[in-house]
């Protein structure tokens, strides 16, 4: 959610179980623009917050003019001092995904975990030792959420012809019964494939806005619950997979935005509960 529209984001997050200290909210207010001139960010985010045993990790996301692109992500233990995160690999994801259990809080404490890998049929186990940082596993966590669970109302971004990703100034935000599809919520990362299949039976397919891939055509799109609150003035999508992931759009409006606090685990269990 974007630091400018903080405080009145986080009451539309608030009924669902989405809250903040009041000292945490001021501390955000102020370090959030300072972050912002240091850094030179073109705009930054309040991403949310991973809960750990001795410490939370705040995360912020600062952005420059592409905002698809040019992601850096900080974080934070007291809301004011923030620290740049390293960019995750692909490789540090597959390998954050065998860490089960609470984060601790520390990002100097490292892992140690032992992976069983069969070689082929003829040859016998192998067993591949690594160790890894709970810093790399932080920002391979939140790298993963964003894949997975980050969305976007339909047209709220306009890709440019050099495909540069803006804020779209002429969104002015889903109708209340456009508000209520899945197909109006798009994946806010860089498609490996585009999927097309709801958007081939739309008559208004643009390629600027039209350029990540729909939650319609989602294989994960039983995880995503969506519900009118407030007489049908908002909107709230939550992502079963990843507890603590919440979505608002306020219909008609250019308000929209998304917050993370949770564990930072997935919930593996999803497919015996349904």
């Amino acid at each position: 959610m974007q630091a400018d529209n903080l405080q009145q984001h986080l009451d539309y997050v608030s009924s669902q179980g989405l809250v903040l200290s009041p000292e945490h909210k001021a501390a955000l207010q102020v370090s959030l623009e300072l972050v912002r001139r240091n850094y030179k960010f073109h705009q930054v985010y309040f991403w949310g917050k991973v809960l750990g045993l001795s410490a939370d990790y705040f995360i912020i996301h600062g952005v420059d003019l592409n905002e698809l692109k040019s992601r850096k992500t900080l974080y934070s233990f007291n809301c004011m001092d923030w620290k740049l995160l390293p960019p995750a690999t692909d490789e540090m994801i597959v390998r954050s995904m065998l860490i089960k259990g609470r984060f601790m809080g520390d990002p100097s404490h490292e892992y140690e975990k032992t992976v069983v890998k069969k070689v082929n049929e003829e040859q016998t186990d192998q067993d591949i030792d690594f160790k890894m940082k709970e810093e790399e596993r932080l920002t391979s966590t939140i790298e993963l959420i964003n894949r997975e669970a980050a969305i976007i109302p339909r047209g709220a971004f306009i890709m440019t012809p050099r495909g540069e990703v803006h804020m779209n100034r002429s969104f002015e935000g889903l109708s209340v019964t456009e508000a209520g599809k899945l197909k109006s919520y798009l994946h806010f990362t860089k498609p490996a494939v585009l999927k097309k299949k709801s958007l081939l039976l739309q008559a208004n397919l643009e390629e600027s806005i039209d350029f990540l891939n729909s939650l319609e055509d989602d294989e994960l799109k039983v995880f995503w619950t969506l519900q009118y609150e407030r007489g049908n003035k908002l909107v709230i999508l939550q992502n079963l997979l990843w507890p603590g992931f919440i979505f608002f759009h306020v219909p008609e409006t250019t308000q929209f935005g998304y917050l993370y606090m949770g564990l930072g685990e997935k919930n593996m269990d999803f497919p015996f509960m349904i």
